[in-house]
């Protein structure tokens, strides 16, 4: 266990946003650079998120896949931006349900990011469905209506938004999702990681 001290220490040379940076900037995975390192993919998502100090010799097999020397890690200076690109078709269109019919039908279009600070959806709501079951988590939230019409229960008032319409609200207090109309409703939805 490290002490408070030397864990910030470590923590001011932004280790894992530096291992991060590489990665992204080889367009490789968390798989792909355990391929090539030896390392757990578990690991490497630690190490960037800074949950995880890595040893010196698991740092050089990181930095020996990308050509740089120990150094890297330690000098002060810019950091490399995350930046990620989701292709339509690399995306998985999944229910909101492991069981029973779903009610809606949600795209993640920012899944290759390991430590996200907000996650983004692109979300389809088929007429007909039934409200989606009630549901509460930290942070907020922000819907935006680009088909169709949907109704937002929270807090037990329900909103309707249409296309063009947006919403934000604080997503700790239960709410669902409703299609109102004949027509399928598509939205994005952008959810805060953290508590408001």
């Amino acid at each position: 266990m490290l002490s408070e001290t030397l864990n910030d220490r470590l923590e001011a040379y932004r280790i894992g946003q530096k291992v991060r940076g590489l990665r992204t900037a080889k367009g490789l995975g968390l798989e792909q650079l355990g391929e090539h390192s030896g390392l757990s993919a578990g690991m490497l998502s630690r190490i960037e998120r800074g949950q995880l100090f890595p040893t010196l010799p698991t740092l050089m097999r990181i930095a020996l896949v990308f050509g740089v020397g120990l150094e890297h890690f330690f000098a002060e200076g810019e950091v490399v931006p995350i930046v990620e690109i989701v292709r339509q078709k690399d995306r998985l269109r999944l229910p909101n349900t492991p069981t029973g019919e779903p009610t809606f039908h949600f795209e993640s279009l920012d899944f290759p990011v390991t430590d996200r600070r907000m996650e983004a959806y692109l979300a389809e709501f088929p007429p007909g469905a039934p409200a989606s079951a009630p549901h509460s988590h930290a942070g907020v939230e922000i819907v935006y209506v680009m088909s169709g019409s949907l109704g937002i229960d929270i807090h037990g008032s329900v909103r309707r938004l249409d296309a063009g319409d947006s919403i934000y609200f604080e997503s700790e207090f239960e709410h669902s999702y409703l299609c109102l109309g004949d027509a399928p409703c598509r939205a994005l939805t952008t959810v805060t990681t953290e508590p408001s």
